[in-house]
């Protein structure tokens, strides 16, 4: 493997507010570190405040996470779906790509529910016939939560950020022991407490206009986003007055001036997700990549295809079973997965999951490196231009 050369030299100068605002949070969290706990501070101390968000199945690979954090910002691996032996071995080739820190995302297992699957099962069936495969079989699972955990742990991974819960202090204590630092994707007031709580250093505001999974703890099936939908600045408003720890700012990130927006309103790193996902290193399947770039379709939340509320792009699959899919995650996961791979295969985009943010349309493929190039250019720009107003 080519190794990607870092860049050091591209995030925002040292006297912008930013990089202050950055090295505030810093020198403050810090501090209120117990003694003997020395954790890395990946997150607030990077050159360049751009993440590469976390994206599952298949699409966040070593090659991006390794060309983005070798250009200044912080890319991350996505273990959901994974076995722990793929992780391990995703783990270690990103080791061989780049010198520069890295993350590693874990989806926290939920409760089981037990719900009525017949009617959906049956209209999943017919799907799966209309594309020569058979449906899956729907079942709970823990995505092999406990061993993920103690892999990261053992690989000593710089940071660990968890999605659809928050882990147990005694993970996050763990984590800690070993330099981890530990972020927890939240999209509530209440969940950022709870977040909070259990130690986290750092969490992950996710706005309603991101793309994929609602990063939701409890998914309450009497909302189609599974909770209160807060838009992105809304979100690290209420979110900042409730918790005094550093925030990340996720959901229709796509241009540098929306980077610079989100590190105005308080944010110490934006976290792009849409934007990566035309980069020529993620994992995007071809047909998806098109769909993105037509831009002509509309996105909307929906369980139809995970039992979990995602955004993506809307076609026949997500129109004609939006209204019947029920909040049962991960079992609708394993029931779709035949149909969307069967689709991905046949290049047809109207029945696979095709997790993009509202501002999908925006997105420039392109190296990963040069984007976040262009990221930080635009930013100062921006800041420049609000610097010029005020």
């Amino acid at each position: 493997m080519v190794r990607v050369g870092g860049n050091p030299g591209v995030g925002f100068p040292p006297t912008s507010c930013c990089d202050r605002r950055r090295s505030q949070v810093l020198n403050e969290r810090c501090a209120r570190l117990p003694s003997g706990v020395r954790v890395r501070n990946m997150i607030t101390n990077r050159p360049v405040p751009v993440i590469a968000a976390p994206m599952a199945g298949g699409v966040s690979t070593p090659a991006l996470a390794a060309a983005v954090s070798s250009a200044g910002g912080l890319g991350f691996l996505a273990a959901g779906y994974l076995s722990e032996q793929a992780l391990r071995t995703q783990i270690e080739q990103t080791r061989e790509l780049t010198d520069e820190p890295f993350g590693v995302n874990l989806f926290v297992p939920g409760a089981r529910r037990d719900a009525d699957l017949g009617p959906y099962q049956e209209a999943v069936e017919a799907e799966a016939a209309r594309y020569g495969v058979r449906a899956g079989t729907p079942h709970w699972d823990d995505d092999d939560y406990q061993a993920k955990v103690e892999l990261v742990i053992a690989e000593r991974v710089p940071v660990v950020s968890f999605t659809f819960g928050a882990p147990s202090k005694s993970t996050v204590d763990r984590l800690h022991e070993v330099g981890a630092e530990v972020a927890v994707t939240v999209t509530t007031p209440q969940e950022a407490r709870i977040a909070a709580e259990a130690g986290a250093d750092v969490l992950c505001v996710q706005g309603s206009e991101a793309g994929g999974h609602r990063a939701t703890f409890e998914d309450d099936e009497r909302f189609s986003g599974g909770g209160p939908l807060y838009g992105l600045l809304a979100a690290l408003r209420v979110i900042s007055a409730e918790v005094d720890l550093p925030l990340v700012a996720a959901g229709g990130l796509v241009r540098g001036a929306d980077v610079a927006a989100v590190l105005s309103a308080g944010a110490v790193a934006a976290q792009l997700g849409t934007a990566f996902l035309v980069c020529e290193e993620a994992g995007t399947q071809p047909t998806q990549r098109e769909a993105i770039a037509a831009g002509a379709r509309e996105t909307e939340l929906t369980r139809a295809f995970s039992g979990r509320p995602a955004r993506g792009l809307v076609n026949r699959f997500l129109t004609e079973h939006r209204a019947d899919a029920p909040a049962a995650y991960p079992q609708l996961h394993h029931l779709t997965k035949p149909v969307r791979g069967a689709a991905g295969k046949a290049g047809d985009p109207e029945a696979m999951s095709l997790w993009a943010g509202q501002t999908y349309a925006q997105a420039r493929p392109m190296r990963a490196a040069g984007l976040v190039r262009v990221l930080v250019d635009e930013a100062r720009e921006a800041l420049d231009s609000v610097r010029r107003v005020l």
